[in-house]
């Protein structure tokens, strides 16, 4: 039976009605849940970790340090209910009939689940309890999605929300998306937990696919090496045939150049003209907002394709990060190398694709 993994996609959202004032209700209406969202998931890890701290309080009474278990299970249990139920009751009683509660349970169950995995290095003091930001997206099952239909003359898709009529925004050239929507209409291709983001009041849909795990014809003996370095952004060796991808030039350079030009824009902030205030005087920056981050995220996700790509035309089934650790130790003393060279974000789209095509990754 094949594998399965889930890939996720970034749409740009419209309200799909011609009435300005249900648009901007319905905006309105998004912004408040995101707003409840973060104090949502605020109080469920508060309420977990002060859970968690209340078990490990070793100077309480015997009588009084009880165990995290449901009591109706177990008489020695502090819990009316399980803990994962614990915090949606919360959730239920401060925020019930103000956001879909599908929204919070979707939020409730991740959140508790990333919790457990990571409560170890709370334990042991190496890091400690998130802060959720007011930008959090909004969780939702894949069942709340209703009456998803293709819009034949423009290409887009409109589907229903809560309640709330959206339309995709696509524009050209996202075949990719447009397919994986086709095949969602046709039963072809299953979503699951999907995610609602607002940025600078645009709405977005962060949409999960269930894709099975393509398979090629990969040969168990071939092994690729691959290096990442400033000099050469990544080097990859199958046997003696080896390849380069990216440059110095477009890569580093390019970085340093959109920082240098930020800095400059923001050091003549304070001289130009007004009108409305901060924000009309700021009004430059925003060109660079995000300028440096999604060139490299681009310019990382295009190596990371070509690299497996590579992999795939030698059949090489193992693909090995040399030295990698090692560097990653080394870019931790030195300031501008863990500034400009981006290892964990790089490593993280690497190994997503090797595993999209079933070819084993090894970090030395």
């Amino acid at each position: 039976m094949a594998k399965s993994m889930h890939i996720t996609r970034k749409v740009q959202l419209l309200i799909n009605s011609a009435d300005k004032d249900f648009v901007y209700e319905s905006i309105g209406k998004l912004m408040k849940w995101q707003n409840i969202c973060f104090k949502c998931a605020n109080l469920i890890y508060t309420h977990h970790f002060l859970q968690e701290q209340i078990a490990e309080m070793v100077y309480l009474a015997e009588g009084t340090r009880l165990k995290l278990t449901d009591h109706n299970k177990d008489s020695d249990g502090m819990l009316v209910s399980s803990r994962t139920n614990s915090t949606y009751k919360i959730l239920t009683n401060k925020f019930k009939g103000q956001i879909p509660s599908n929204i919070f349970n979707n939020l409730n169950s991740q959140l508790v689940a990333t919790f457990i995995k990571e409560r170890s290095l709370y334990y042991e003091g190496e890091r400690s309890i998130k802060n959720f930001k007011r930008t959090i997206t909004l969780p939702f099952s894949a069942e709340c999605i209703r009456q998803l239909s293709e819009h034949n003359e423009t290409g887009n898709f409109t589907f229903t929300l809560f309640g709330i009529p959206f339309k995709t925004y696509l524009g050209n050239g996202f075949d990719e998306k447009r397919d994986l929507f086709k095949q969602v209409i046709t039963s072809n291709l299953k979503m699951a937990t999907s995610f609602l983001k607002i940025e600078q009041k645009k709405i977005y849909l962060l949409a999960t696919f269930v894709q099975e795990q393509q398979t090629y014809l990969l040969n168990e003996e071939v092994i690729a090496e691959a290096s990442l370095s400033l000099e050469i952004p990544l080097l990859v060796k199958v046997g003696r045939v080896s390849f380069s991808i990216g440059t110095k030039e477009e890569f580093l350079y390019r970085r340093l150049a959109i920082q240098t030009a930020r800095s400059r824009v923001q050091t003549s902030v304070n001289g130009n003209r007004s009108g409305h205030g901060r924000k009309r005087k700021r009004k430059p920056l925003e060109h660079y907002l995000h300028l440096e981050r999604d060139y490299i995220d681009h310019k990382l996700h295009v190596y990371s394709r070509r690299l497996i790509d590579f992999c795939l035309k030698h059949r090489a089934a193992t693909l090995i990060l040399t030295d990698q650790q090692e560097k990653e130790e080394a870019a931790k003393a030195e300031p501008f190398l863990l500034r400009n060279w981006s290892y964990g974000q790089f490593k993280d789209k690497i190994a997503f694709k090797a595993a999209k095509v079933g070819i084993n990754l090894i970090v030395e």
